[in-house]
């Protein structure tokens, strides 16, 4: 199957995934557009046999815009641009323990970018959290006593509990996150839904919005500055931080320290469910480990590009053995059928065929932007050489043919002289 034409067809198909924890709105066009991709590369229906993904965790490889025809934005009047702006994040599924090595029984997925932010930080803000109540129950308000004191210690020598609290650091960062608004800052994760941050009111000017953009080459998700209510154009000359202010009209600025833990380079987030200690707190009492909310709300909404990657957590591997082959060969089709289309749409987004903002990029140099293009600094000095090149040759053409031309006629004459 040729890339272009699976990057064409995934395309018409693909639309804005519906958010796993709350309706879509009706209001954005995106939504119908961008669910069918999802759909198009996952089972047709939920899973009757749950997946078991507590031996895996969950990495993060690439954010990435992509901009594409939209038939709804071609129809709208008062829209500048036929282009809509799809967003989109490529995570994986490693082996635990595999993280910085990741490169045998993975499975590699793509999903759009605000139901990855939703499932993920909401998990991350859990976490908090819990963290935060363990800090308060066990290391602030509890007496040490020696069922503390025999806490297992880590390298550092800090006592560790469930849920990694370090009670040595643990009250410090949970105050930070408590007072965060009244030490001047905004948790970034406040703006992961596209919303108002200038409202231009009788000024002239135009009103400015923010949501998460991705950035440092994909590597990276932050809070960018849009102008439209959609979030679909990026105003990379802007800054978050210039319009955020308090009540009382101080400036504010942003703190990415939760939304770091979801893209942080050479980590993973364990897909296991998080358990709590039983009364005597050796765990020997704990229910069999369960696949966490987060990592299966992923799952089932990602298109998926396991079998070349060879993961065995995949939907035909765990089912290999049932004997209901019927409904397994409904159940699992659409996956096995779409899964070729979905790696080579995932291979196009990791080959750099976009930038940034979702431009396409047309030989690694010129891109197309706005309906004109940009030629870069080699391909002007080499375009500048040739004309002069060719207008050098042209002059030095003439010259030799007037030469030539001359001795010609010389010649002639010297003949007819000497014949006369």
């Amino acid at each position: 199957m040729k890339l272009s034409a699976a990057i064409t067809t995934i395309f018409m198909a693909v639309a804005a995934s519906a958010n796993p924890f709350r309706p879509a709105s009706k209001r954005n066009p995106k939504s119908a557009y961008m669910n069918k991709l999802v759909k198009g590369a996952k089972a047709t229906r939920k899973l009757e046999q749950e997946i078991d993904l507590t031996s895996y965790s969950l990495k993060f490889e690439q954010c990435q815009f992509v901009k594409t025809y939209s038939d709804e934005l071609a129809d709208d009047e008062d829209s500048a641009t036929v282009l809509a702006t799809q967003r989109f994040v490529i995570f994986r599924l490693c082996p635990e323990g595999y993280c910085s090595t990741c490169n045998y029984n993975y499975g590699e997925y793509v999903i759009d970018l605000e139901t990855y932010l939703e499932a993920t930080v909401q998990y991350q803000q859990e976490l908090q959290e819990e963290m935060c109540n363990y800090c308060e129950e066990n290391c602030v308000n509890q007496e040490a006593d020696e069922e503390q004191e025999d806490q297992q210690e880590d390298e550092d020598g800090g006592r560790r509990l469930q849920y990694n609290v370090d009670c040595d650091t643990c009250y410090e960062e949970c105050q930070k996150i408590e007072n965060m608004e009244e030490n001047g800052y905004v948790d970034a994760t406040n703006f992961l839904e596209c919303q108002m941050i200038y409202d231009p009111e009788d000024d002239g000017r135009e009103a400015l919005y923010a949501g998460p953009i991705c950035a440092s080459y994909g590597t990276k998700i932050k809070i960018g500055v849009f102008t439209d209510e959609e979030c679909m154009t990026v105003d990379a000359s802007k800054d978050v931080e210039d319009y955020l202010k308090d009540g009382d009209g101080y400036q504010m600025k942003l703190s990415h320290a939760l939304l770091k833990t979801i893209y942080a380079e050479d980590t993973c987030i364990s897909c296991m469910e998080v358990q709590e200690e039983d009364d005597n707190g050796d765990g020997d009492n704990q229910d069999a480990p369960e696949t966490n909310e987060m990592c299966r709300a992923l799952y089932e909404e990602a298109a998926k590009c396991e079998d070349s990657h060879g993961f065995e957590g995949a939907f035909y591997y765990n089912n290999g053995n049932n004997n209901n082959g019927d409904n397994q060969e409904n159940q699992y089709y659409n996956q096995e059928a779409q899964e070729e289309l979905v790696c080579d749409f995932i291979s196009s987004l990791q080959s750099g065929t976009y930038d940034e903002t979702g431009e396409i990029i047309i030989s690694g140099g010129s891109s197309v932007v706005g309906g004109g293009s940009k030629t870069t600094g080699g391909q002007k000095f080499a375009l500048t050489f040739f004309i002069l090149g060719t207008v050098g040759l042209a002059v030095y053409s003439a010259m030799l043919h007037s030469k030539l031309t001359k001795g010609g006629k010389a010649d002639l004459s010297t003949q007819g002289g000497a014949m006369a």
